[in-house]
């Protein structure tokens, strides 16, 4: 049994809180938590709460990494022209432009 992710300001968990999204709002949610790293109710509390998300490079978020990014490129491969990428894309893009930057940033540093 894994360990319960807890905040540090947490006492007790008495109300359960969803929301309904599309298919294509779930996948778009799903790649953006594996990319954070964090469970996803941490990363929805945090988002909701407008609290930073902090990446700490782990092998499961470079394997997120890798994964995007192999699929961003088949689909840009299929693609004939810079016309057809979607905003969704775009928006992936620049999230893996940022996380990236941000660890080459903690390499930079000797971290």
């Amino acid at each position: 049994m894994e360990p319960k992710f807890l905040r540090a300001e947490e006492v007790a968990q008495e109300l359960s809180v969803g929301f309904r999204v599309s298919p294509e709002e779930n996948e778009q949610l799903n790649e953006t938590v594996a990319l954070s790293g964090l469970p996803k109710q941490e990363y929805c509390y945090r988002r909701c709460m407008q609290r930073d998300i902090v990446v700490h490079p782990n092998p499961r978020v470079y394997k997120a990494l890798k994964t995007t990014m192999e699929k961003i490129l088949s689909q840009l491969q299929r693609l004939s022209d810079a016309g057809g990428v979607t905003d969704e894309m775009r928006d992936t893009l620049a999230l893996l432009s940022t996380t990236l930057s941000g660890m080459k940033g903690d390499d930079a540093d000797g971290a």
